[in-house]
């Protein structure tokens, strides 16, 4: 499974989490968006670009969701998505979103495992929630 760390996330959480999962030895790779396909690049260029491998994307970006050419795009290249959801305007601090993913992260893992994409989850404050 390889799951990526979208560009409004620090790279550095998908690299420590790469090498958190390296001895793990259940075929979880970690990528960041930003170091893989370049910084800026566009959502509508890397998403067929993550779904032609099967990827699973974490992102803040929840406008994926609302905007209607990125939505679809998602779907059609059939990836999986987890939104992390601030609790507030000012969203969270670097270690508040490290704490968030890796208090998650077992449960990140087993919902792309069981879940056929593309799919959709909302990480809140207090759960993660499948989006309809």
């Amino acid at each position: 499974m390889k799951i990526y760390i979208d560009e409004n996330m620090p790279p550095q959480l998908a690299d420590g989490l790469a090498i958190l999962e390296k001895p793990n030895n259940e075929g979880v790779e970690v990528y960041s968006i930003q170091k893989e396909y370049g910084r800026g690049i566009q959502d509508e260029d890397w998403i067929p670009q993550v779904g032609q491998v099967n990827g699973i994307v974490i992102t803040q970006d929840s406008k994926m969701q609302r905007i209607k050419s990125q939505f679809r795009l998602l779907r059609e290249y059939k990836l999986g998505v987890f939104y992390l959801i601030p609790p507030g305007k000012q969203g969270y601090t670097y270690w508040e979103m490290v704490e968030k993913i890796i208090l998650n992260w077992q449960e990140i893992k087993g919902l792309s495992k069981r879940n056929k994409p593309p799919f959709a989850f909302r990480i809140t404050a207090r759960k993660i929630e499948k989006i309809t």
